[in-house]
């Protein structure tokens, strides 16, 4: 079976001239460049000790030293250990007590911490540079760990979760095909991932010049300038950013959007189709399990959109190919090649996987159903649904009502005092008429909020345990 550094090698030898990465300072890094810097990184590398099985915590700039880092580290059969990024310095810190990894991998602001943080005292350091030389490639095997990546926290500390070098193939065999294209794209990627699956392919990525922890700081108008600067075709970028690019001025050539990392509801699909008749792809998916389904906007009918206002829940299309799904007691499930089927600590297997015979079931811990074309509906995370009089309601099904009301920016539905009660971060001037809308669907009170917080990793999720503690406050 072939694996990321072999696909990558095939795109260096068919398209050695290509470019392969813009990063953030417009600067372009060709396949042959790209595959040379690696050979130069895991040639100095090699001289310093690292071996196979070896585990390096890495953290960098988001730039073309990062993807040659990975490939350098591969390529002598080491395993790469990736932090949670919105956690910061406690991320890295998480990362390292729990993979004890034997080198620390860093630039940029990243590797005076080597000398700050008490868990990095006895790593060895390693810095992106590298002697002018070839450096043998080890064949990885497929059970080989390629790396230890982490969960997001949202629901207690991140988890570790190994992925070997089959895996993250089986993710490029899921993902490629949505990806797949007869022109020469130049993608602007925000997600780490689908960068690695572009490398692969022989095509162009161009990565954010803006901070992926300071969303909420990009302002519209350079998001445009970014995307126009580099002739960017599609974008890959989680519905935060969507909301922004609604609100942007010239993008062309852009004609394509894939979001995913957060719940895209349908009002945001229709700000991003009447500029300029983008074709928008919602993917959904997890860590452990990337991708789970995709929907393109172009297949929602009419009724598909008047189900969503009255409460069916979030519509994320039909599971792709390669994963099996079910529905038991209201919670998605998944297994497949591309699903992670246990973690670093075994013990947090105990409530995230079934052993079923040969399948290992993933619990994504979101709730819904397939209808009759076999699609999957979403109705919010398990344990995030309330008890009203009329039975359990579940947070989409209300949430994306509520965001076709008027004067609507964000919604959130939480259990307060027993009770459902909804809140609503936007115009004040339409509390009565909130008010009325929520009774009619169960909810019997609104709270208007000056603002609902969002997660750290793509800020496209409601943080409900930050919202509460804000509400008890």
């Amino acid at each position: 079976m072939a694996n990321l550094l072999d696909q990558f090698a095939t795109a260096v030898d068919r398209h050695p001239d290509r470019i392969a990465i813009v990063d953030g300072k417009g600067r372009e890094i060709s396949f042959k460049q790209l595959q040379k810097r690696a050979q130069g990184f895991a040639a100095k590398w090699h001289d310093k000790g690292i071996r196979p099985g070896d585990r390096v915590l890495l953290a960098m700039p988001v730039n073309a030293d990062l993807y040659a880092s990975l490939a350098a580290l591969w390529s002598l059969g080491a395993t790469v250990v990736l932090p949670e990024p919105a956690m910061g310095l406690a991320g890295l810190r998480h990362a390292a007590r729990v993979t004890r990894p034997k080198a620390f991998c860093a630039s940029g602001v990243y590797a005076p911490l080597k000398f700050l943080v008490p868990e990095l005292w006895a790593l060895r350091l390693l810095l992106p540079r590298g002697a002018r030389v070839d450096q043998p490639v080890k064949t990885v095997r497929d059970n080989d760990t390629a790396l230890i990546s982490f969960t997001s926290g949202t629901t207690g500390l991140p988890k570790a979760i190994p992925r070997s070098h089959g895996f993250l193939m089986a993710q490029h065999d899921a993902i490629a095909p949505l990806l797949d294209s007869t022109e020469a794209e130049r993608d602007l990627v925000a997600f780490p991932v689908f960068t690695l699956i572009n490398l692969a392919a022989g095509r162009t990525t161009i990565l954010p010049n803006w901070k992926m922890t300071r969303l909420h700081k990009l302002a519209p108008a350079l998001l445009s300038a970014w995307i126009t600067q580099q002739k960017a075709t599609r974008l890959l970028i989680p519905p935060s950013l969507c909301e922004k690019l609604a609100l942007c001025g010239q993008t062309e050539p852009l004609h394509t959007v894939f979001t995913g990392g957060g719940p895209v509801f349908p009002d945001l699909v229709d700000k991003l189709r009447r500029k300029t008749d983008l074709d928008v792809i919602c993917v959904y998916g997890s860590t452990e399990a990337e991708p789970i389904a995709h929907l393109d906007a172009r297949d929602i009918s009419v009724e598909d959109q008047h189900w969503m206002k009255v409460g069916k829940g979030l519509l994320v299309g039909h599971p792709v190919p390669q994963i099996k799904l079910r529905i038991l007691d209201d919670e998605v499930q998944v297994a497949g090649p591309h699903v992670n089927d246990g973690y670093l600590d075994p013990a947090h297997a105990k409530d995230n996987k079934i052993i079923d015979g040969p399948t290992t079931w993933h619990r994504t811990g979101d709730a819904g159903a397939l209808d009759d074309q076999g699609r999957l509906w979403l109705w919010g995370r398990l344990g995030s649904d309330v008890t009203s009089d009329s039975g359990r309601i579940f947070p989409f099904t209300v949430e994306v009502t509520a965001r076709h009301w008027p004067g609507i920016e964000q919604s959130a539905l939480v259990r307060l005092n027993g009770h459902p009660a909804l809140c609503i971060q936007g115009d004040p001037e339409y509390q009565p008429t909130w008010e009325k809308l929520a009774r009619d669907i169960g909810v019997p009170r609104v709270i208007s909020v000056q603002k609902i917080p969002l997660d750290r990793r793509h800020r496209s999720k409601v943080d409900r345990r930050q919202l509460m503690r804000l509400l008890d406050g």
